[in-house]
């Protein structure tokens, strides 16, 4: 992203959410029409994690994704540059008593890869000190951005995913809540392969992991896009029971069975653009080609 796009982009958080969230779904149904190769990524993914439904309804669904994350990516310009009052009336957080009512003990919010993921985790820096990982950009612009976009309130820790998981134990066995993302396919070294949607999905275990290093209760947090210029719904749920267990795979086929209930309420807004069965099992050929 060059700076004249960042600049274009901030310009952007002058406008009502009602104004930004227009333009969202009219350049997310121009996006569907031009961006090939990620409209088929996402059909693919349809196909695979809905195969009951009719391609007509798979494609009413991915031009509905498409709407939804050009919608998100263009409201981070409220979330990297509105100041803190807008972004609490932007975004609603539900739940926090979960959270307070664990004190400084060890935890882990569950963030699964739905679009307003950002909206809640700066609506959450609002009130709590946290920290999380993030994946090194080539664009040293969209670096700096990130940053400042996920630093701007309180004291968070961000962690390169490069570091490795061990970087996050210490802040979280100190009371530092973690952020963490585990869905998304990176590869095969230290994933497992369970089910998606009964597709096998290269998972990474590390929510069972860093529980049982630090002894972290495991909170999901989803957020909502609501229609129009409604905003976000940011949702933090009581601590799951008889977490983690003695079992690695069971702990990471449950969590993959939270994300498909929670698809399943709305299903345009996870990120279907995602090539999350990138890696196969092996000898299985690939899905994206």
């Amino acid at each position: 992203m060059s700076r004249i796009a960042i600049a274009l982009l901030w310009l952007l958080h002058f406008l009502p959410l009602g104004a930004l969230a227009a333009l969202g779904n009219a350049l997310g149904a121009l996006a569907f029409r031009l961006a090939r190769k990620r409209r088929h990524v996402t059909l693919v993914n349809l196909g695979k994690c809905f195969p009951a439904i009719s391609a007509a309804e798979r494609e009413r669904l991915a031009r509905a994704h498409f709407r939804a994350v050009t919608r998100a990516f263009l409201e981070h310009a409220i979330l990297w540059w509105a100041p803190r009052d807008r972004i609490e009336r932007l975004v609603r957080l539900e739940g926090l008593e979960h959270l307070r009512a664990l004190g400084n003990a060890p935890m882990i919010l569950l963030v699964p890869h739905f679009v307003g993921l950002d909206a809640g985790g700066t609506r959450l820096a609002c009130e709590i000190d946290a920290v999380s990982m993030y994946a090194r950009q080539k664009d040293r612009y969209v670096e700096a951005l990130l940053h400042h976009g996920r630093s701007r309130f309180g004291d968070q820790l961000l962690v390169s995913r490069q570091d490795g998981i061990r970087a996050v134990l210490r802040p979280v066995r100190e009371g530092r809540p973690l952020y963490y993302l585990p869905d998304m396919d990176y590869g095969r070294r230290g994933a497992l392969f369970v089910p998606f949607f009964g597709v096998a999905a290269a998972t990474m275990p590390g929510l069972s992991r860093i529980a049982a290093a630090t002894g972290a209760r495991v909170l999901p947090i989803v957020t909502r896009m609501l229609p129009g210029g409604a905003g976000y719904v940011a949702t933090i749920e009581a601590p799951w029971r008889d977490f983690p267990s003695d079992d690695v795979e069971a702990d990471t086929r449950r969590m993959n069975a939270y994300i498909e209930r929670k698809v399943l309420e709305m299903p345009e807004q996870y990120y279907w653009v995602h090539k999350r069965f990138k890696t196969r099992p092996e000898g299985e050929p690939g899905f994206y080609a």
